[in-house]
């Protein structure tokens, strides 16, 4: 039997995705990420923005054109929103929400029983559910060990489909990253920053935990509440960290930041780089930044501008703000027009990358350590510490290996590994 686990949208929808893959090779499938001839099509879906509601729609269709007989799951963000949406697809036999996709084993345990089939959403989530451990990749590793959002951004759904925030239990991570091989292994969340397990232990409680750890520590998106003298300290005293934070900024205007309900200023915002950059010099600051919000005035957009440079980004990711059915600023405010919205996305980006160049110049002729992923053209691939791309010349062993930077090349830097 041959399964397919197509996943749309975010790193935890991947990294459930690779629970359900597990759980189903266990039941005796085959299975594969990408939409093929199959027996079983397990769709999960997102719904961060209405394009990507669109194409989990869509991919139904493209999965059911391999083979129109085969039996269909939904599950994920975009069928917790509208399931019926997805139920009255033809060739749809069930579809879960985001929460308890567990229920996806059990369907296909039960052999497709017509007790299983139609809408299994979940009304509540209570607790952390634990899934089956997903394969360990052997490069980079991904661990989930938080889900739900308790924010509510004025622009984002997730937490009206996620649920309230609940926590993975400081043992149960422990497990699964010391059973992994990974050389690397990124901690992943909806919001890291609300993390708390029953215990009542915190992120830096968890992260002290993981400081004798056999594998590079990296966290995932972060919050400006995270950043904090402890929660520094904490990491500070881990030989195994990865100082790179992706740290969520959305507007650069302190008055766009409160019409989001975002709870910081641009003032406060700046202070926790500051921060950062004090304790890791080195460290690699990343951010998401939303273009065109509708209260965005062209004084606030000089704002987001600003900040990239003011706050030393070595990336940026910035998209046009996309309404989303169900939230605040869906009825509140009137959508700005999108030929303003994308000349504002083409600025930023342009700022960006020069930013982006300055950050990637101050390194050359510095030591990063890197993870090798593959060798092309006599060139070998990897991320630093701080996420910065690298191209070394010649074949690298699949371990930490110490470069030394020579120049900006492509997207990131070229580097010679250093003799041992």
């Amino acid at each position: 039997m041959k399964a397919v686990v197509f996943t749309l949208g975010c790193k935890v929808n991947d990294v459930e995705s690779g629970s359900i893959i597990h759980g189903l090779k266990t039941l005796g499938y085959a299975v594969s990420r990408e939409l093929e001839e199959a027996d079983l099509y397990v769709i999960n879906t997102c719904a961060v923005t209405a394009e990507a509601e669109r194409k989990s729609r869509q991919a139904i269709g493209r999965a059911l054109k391999f083979n129109p007989q085969a039996k269909v799951i939904v599950c994920g963000c975009a069928s917790e929103k509208n399931a019926r949406a997805f139920m009255e697809k033809e060739g749809v036999f069930a579809v879960v929400g985001a929460k308890g996709k567990n229920r996806v084993l059990e369907i296909v345990q039960s052999g497709f029983n017509e007790s299983f089939s139609g809408e299994q959403v979940c009304d509540n989530a209570l607790g952390y559910e634990e899934m089956p451990l997903p394969e360990c990749l052997k490069t980079r590793n991904f661990v989930k060990i938080q889900d739900g959002c308790n924010r509510f951004c004025s622009y984002c759904i997730i937490p009206y489909l996620r649920g309230r925030s609940r926590s993975r239990k400081v043992e149960s991570v422990l497990e699964e990253v010391q059973k992994g091989t990974a050389l690397e292994t990124v901690l992943t969340g909806i919001d890291l920053s609300t993390y708390e397990d029953e215990n009542g232990r915190d992120l830096s409680d968890l992260l002290s935990a993981l400081g004798g750890a056999n594998t590079r520590i990296r966290l995932g998106s972060m919050e400006v509440s995270m950043i904090t003298p402890r929660f520094l300290q904490t990491l500070k005293s881990m030989p195994n960290f990865a100082p790179h934070f992706h740290l969520s900024l959305q507007s650069g205007s302190s008055a766009v930041l409160r019409s989001m309900n975002r709870h910081y200023t641009r003032e406060e915002y700046l202070e926790k780089c500051k921060m950062i950059y004090e304790a890791f010099p080195n460290a690699g600051i990343t951010t998401d930044i939303i273009v065109g919000f509708p209260t965005e005035t062209d004084a606030d957009f000089a704002q987001s501008l600003a900040i990239v440079e003011e706050a030393g980004f070595s990336q940026i990711h910035a998209f046009p703000y996309s309404p989303r059915e169900g939230t605040n600023a869906y009825k509140k405010y009137k959508e700005l027009p999108a030929t303003l919205k994308k000349e504002r996305v083409e600025r930023i980006l342009s700022v960006g990358a020069k930013q982006k160049e300055r950050y990637l110049q101050s390194f050359i002729g510095k030591e990063l350590t890197i993870v090798p992923e593959r060798c092309i053209d006599g060139l070998t691939e990897g991320y630093a510490e701080n996420y910065i791309r690298v191209y070394v010349v010649g074949e690298t062993e699949k371990k930490l290996t110490k470069v030394c930077v020579t120049k900006v090349y492509k997207d990131g830097v070229q580097a010679e590994k250093i003799k041992e």
